[in-house]
C-alpha cells in the first residue's frame, strides 16, 4: 500500500501490476498488461511490488531475472536490476522475490534462486551482494531461498529466508 491507501497487486498469470484505490473494484494497471515476454512494456512472472514515495512501482520480474521501475502514469518500465539473463554474476539474478527501494533510490533484492540478498545503487550495472551467495544453507551467513525483504524505521534490513524458516536482521551497510 501507499501513504495514500491504495493498494498495488501483482498478478502473476496476467504479467501484471494493479493499483486499486479505496473503493476501487477493477483497479488500473500501473506495470507490465501488454502480455508475457521481455520487452519494457511487458512482465514475465512478476512476484513482488514495492511503491516509493513518488508512486515508482518496483517489479520483481522474476521470469525475466530482473527488476523493473515504473514510474506514476509510464506506458513502459526501466531495468534497475539485473539484465535479463539468469546467472551468479554481478549482473545477474536468477528469479528474485523481494524487493525494496531505501530513500536514496538502492534497489535491495532477494535473488532467490541464488540464495543472497543483492544491493543496486541507483545508476549502476552491477550489483553487489550483501549476504549469502555461497549456496544455500542454515548457516547464519547462508540462506536459503530468500523471498521477502523490509526495513525498519531504523533502516535496519529484514530477509524472510524462506528454506530456513526464519527472519535474519542483516547489516545493510556492509
Amino acid at each position: 500500500m501507499d501513504e495514500n491507501g491504495s493498494l498495488y497487486v501483482v498478478d502473476n498469470r496476467k504479467h501484471e501490476v494493479r493499483r486499486y484505490r479505496r473503493g476501487e473494484s477493477q483497479g488500473i494497471v500501473v506495470a507490465g498488461g501488454n502480455g508475457s515476454g521481455n520487452r519494457l512494456d511487458q512482465l514475465y512472472g512478476p512476484c513482488y511490488v514495492f511503491v516509493d514515495r513518488d508512486h515508482s512501482v518496483y517489479v520483481s520480474d522474476c521470469r525475466n531475472h530482473r527488476v523493473m521501475k515504473w514510474a506514476e502514469g509510464a506506458k513502459q518500465g526501466i531495468i534497475v536490476a539485473g539484465d535479463q539473463r539468469q546467472g551468479n554474476g554481478l549482473t545477474q539474478m536468477s528469479n528474485p522475490w523481494g524487493v525494496v527501494v531505501d530513500q536514496l533510490g538502492t534497489v535491495y533484492v532477494a535473488d532467490r534462486g541464488k540464495h543472497r540478498i543483492m544491493r543496486w545503487p541507483k545508476g549502476v550495472t552491477k550489483g553487489s551482494v550483501i549476504v549469502g551467495g555461497n549456496g544455500g544453507g542454515g548457516q547464519s551467513n547462508r540462506l536459503n531461498w530468500p523471498i521477502g525483504l523490509s526495513f525498519d524505521r531504523h533502516s535496519n534490513l529484514y530477509v524472510v529466508d524462506y528454506r530456513n524458516h526464519r527472519v535474519q536482521n542483516i547489516n545493510s551497510n556492509s
